[in-house]
């Protein structure tokens, strides 16, 4: 264990308490009479404008473990792990497409979540569920590495004692960390991270704006870094292999380009990043915000360069997630280093916060609204929204507290793999109707369990890629596991919906329809309507529209 760092616990410390005051104020900012709904508490009220959408996506999108998991990835097998920066590069232009039609049709309706449209669109609350219940699964990990991402920090500033140190005494702070997390979380909703994401991104651009120039200052420069870098990066592994590379080499140019792509097509799909982009007060503000994200991309290049300075700077650690707040500690004054912990640890909370609301919000409008009580009140939609949002972070600290931290990284991996597998049914029932409700689900059932057992199968396949591959996700022999199960996904979705229609299998029915995807109502979004036959089964035959 390191000494304890006092100034920099106490720099911690004083922006922890600050932003935990902000997240029981935002209770009362901009909050309507009639709080007790879920348009309030889960999407603020739909009432964000571009800049605080615009921190509110950045908050949730740029995460604490992305603050710590790039650059260590680049430390551990050097160029592969670039491949985050190209992957937010393709995704805003992706968006730009599609994200501005689910807001206009969630705002018509009330969709709160994205089961809420596959619901409305397909008419099926079978294929819902599934959406809902990948959601949920995909997000629960995310969470637990956002306390990864505090812990990391707590564990570099010495603070909760050593192995030997009893169990609780040693995790006390990450239970406070929580414990305050849960709190304003359940008190203030969607408006407590909004709020707080504000400081959580001046610090980390003021920190990584320091980071980039003066840590080279004091390691002699980009040239030393680069070299010393390489030179580490070339020693063999145990297995024989270089470590990594300061460039990927043509053998695994494949597989970095698929990762990209993978990870661009599912980075919206997961719930937290739809949660932030419905509470949006319209449509032009989801375009605004598409143009102007690609900011953090700048600064997640810049971040992901922390990699290489932390090889040159000679850390050595077994747990490369400590690699870079190790840095931070060996390379800044200590009040400094306080001001970096604190960028980290704040942005575990806001995207921690985020998640678990966008998982409650799934489970209440998709699970227990559809199935358990279909008849709640707005009121109690709320209630249990909060309840179960403490559950999941409840269930990300004990995955965090009892098990190794890289079985949370598998799972997360498998997160990304599992959510993209939601890409038909939301973006394609988006822009067509032409897809069969059951071909979907048959689609996502076989990619769901595809890419399940190839990112378990296929651990020589990432090795022989990318080398030394701790936070590498999974690569295949034909490239990014994800990718690839998305690809059988599409295929059994196409010709399965040839058949279906060929047999005039029932459709679901449609309560949408075309000028809902492209007008920006100025009316206030209204409950979602259900129609009878779709309320009743989810296998009536109805009128579909094939826009």
């Amino acid at each position: 264990m390191n000494d304890v760092n006092g100034v920099a616990l106490g720099v911690f410390i004083f922006f922890f308490l600050a932003v935990t005051v902000m997240g029981f104020m935002a209770a009362r900012w901009r909050a309507a009479e009639n709080s007790q709904n879920l348009d309030e508490w889960g999407l603020g009220g739909r009432s964000f404008g571009t800049w605080i959408t615009w921190f509110l996506l950045g908050g949730d999108l740029y995460t604490a473990y992305t603050f710590v998991a790039v650059p260590a990835a680049i430390y551990t097998a050097g160029a592969a792990g670039f491949f985050a920066v190209p992957y937010t590069i393709l995704v805003y232009p992706l968006i730009f497409t599609f994200l501005p039609r689910l807001w206009s049709v969630s705002h018509k309706h009330g969709y709160v979540t994205t089961s809420d449209f596959v619901r409305g669109r397909f008419g099926s609350k079978g294929l819902s569920l599934a959406v809902a219940i990948t959601g949920i699964l995909a997000t629960m990990p995310y969470i637990a590495l956002q306390l990864v991402g505090i812990q990391a920090v707590l564990d570099v500033m010495g603070v909760g004692g050593g192995e030997d140190t009893n169990w609780f005494v040693k995790d006390l702070p990450l239970l406070i960390a929580f414990g305050v997390l849960a709190a304003y979380t359940y008190s203030s909703g969607l408006r407590a991270p909004a709020l707080i994401a504000f400081v959580k991104d001046t610090l980390i651009y003021i920190v990584i704006a320091v980071a980039i120039i003066y840590i080279p200052i004091k390691l002699g420069g980009f040239d030393d870094i680069f070299a010393k870098a390489g030179d580490a990066l070339s020693q063999t592994n145990d297995a024989g292999k270089p470590r990594g590379a300061l460039a990927p080499g043509e053998a695994s140019q494949w597989a970095y380009g698929t990762l990209a792509m993978g990870s661009a097509l599912a980075l919206f799909m997961y719930p937290h990043s739809i949660t932030a982009t419905l509470s949006s007060r319209s449509r032009e503000v989801i375009r605004r915000n598409t143009t102007i994200l690609p900011l953090y991309s700048l600064m997640l290049g810049l971040l992901a360069l922390l990699g290489f300075m932390a090889i040159a700077a000679g850390v050595k650690t077994d747990n490369p997630q400590l690699a870079i707040p190790q840095l931070f500690e060996d390379m800044f004054p200590d009040w400094f280093t306080g001001v970096a912990f604190a960028a980290i640890g704040i942005g575990a909370l806001v995207p921690a916060a985020i998640m678990s609301i966008a998982a409650a919000n799934l489970f209440t409008r998709n699970i227990y609204k559809d199935f358990l009580k279909p008849d709640a009140t707005p009121e109690q939609e709320t209630k249990v929204s909060k309840l179960v949002s403490l559950l999941v972070k409840v269930g990300a600290l004990i995955f965090v507290l009892s098990m190794d931290k890289t079985v949370a990284i598998n799972f997360q991996l498998l997160g990304g793999i599992w959510i993209l597998q939601t890409f038909p049914a939301l973006v394609g029932g988006l822009f067509t109707r032409w897809f069969h409700r059951w071909a979907l689900l048959a689609g996502w059932a076989v990619g769901m369990v595809y890419g399940t057992w190839k990112a378990y199968d296929t651990p020589s396949a990432t090795q022989k890629h990318f080398g030394n591959t701790t936070d590498i996700p999974g690569i295949g022999e034909i490239g990014y596991i994800g990718l690839t199960a998305f690809v059988l996904n599409v295929v059994v979705t196409v010709v399965l919906t040839v058949a279906l229609r060929a047999l005039k299998a029932p459709d679901g029915v449609d309560e949408t329809s075309p000028a809902d995807y492209r007008a920006d109502s100025a009316e206030p979004a209204a409950p979602a309507k259900r129609p009878a036959a779709a309320a009743g089964t989810t296998d009536t035959a109805g009128a579909a529209s094939g826009h």
